[in-house]
């Protein structure tokens, strides 16, 4: 069971990061691919916050970088008007994104500060980890344009929500990070939130 969880799980991340660069095709009523696509990406820039944090923690930075987030929030404005994606949803989901790695990363400087930092090298910021948050910061703008249609559905929050518990199944999601997901995809929906399941 364990051999075939390492393989699937891998599978299904680089299926959802492939199919985020596909051509985005008409949003179908009741198929949350896209969804799905969008939550599995999210994850894995919130995976990044952990090597930031120890980055940031070996070199004596803070967590909080102003000018960079705005920069981001900035480019990210121009990268969703060219893929036709609504400026303002793709600057408060970006919002939300750098908001729940700055939770992750908080929660790691507690610990670290509570028991033992880290000990083994933390990979460099500009030319190891950077370039990863680049590329999914791509794939999520591209994400964000096939879930567009969803956002003002009366149903939205509930089927993020189903399609978050499927992800969180699927990959034995770390649970000490589940509210940080949750909160980074606080705007995929237009009236805001991630509904109940069940």
């Amino acid at each position: 069971m364990n051999r075939l969880f390492r393989f699937a799980a891998p599978c299904a991340l680089a299926l959802f990061a492939c199919a985020a660069f596909a051509p985005a095709p008409a949003f179908a009523d009741g198929d949350d691919t896209a969804l799905t696509n969008v939550i599995a990406l999210a994850s894995q820039r919130l995976a990044l916050a952990e090597p930031v944090a120890r980055w940031k923690w070996a070199n004596h930075q803070a967590i909080t970088d102003t000018p960079r987030e705005q920069a981001l929030l900035a480019d990210v404005e121009k990268r969703a008007a060219a893929a036709n994606v609504d400026p303002a949803f793709a600057r408060a989901f970006f919002q939300d994104q750098i908001d729940a790695s700055k939770e992750v990363q908080n929660a790691l400087f507690a610990n670290w500060r509570a028991t033992q930092p880290p000990q083994e090298p933390a990979p460099d910021l500009a030319t190891s980890t950077r370039p990863q948050l680049d590329r999914l910061t791509q794939a999520l703008v591209a994400g964000l344009a096939r879930v567009q249609p969803l956002r003002a559905a009366p149903d939205c929050p509930s089927r993020v929500a189903q399609a978050l518990a499927n992800w969180k199944s699927l990959t034995r999601y770390d649970s000490t990070r589940s509210n940080a997901l949750t909160h980074a995809l606080g705007h995929v929906c237009e009236s805001g939130g991630v509904g109940a399941t069940g």
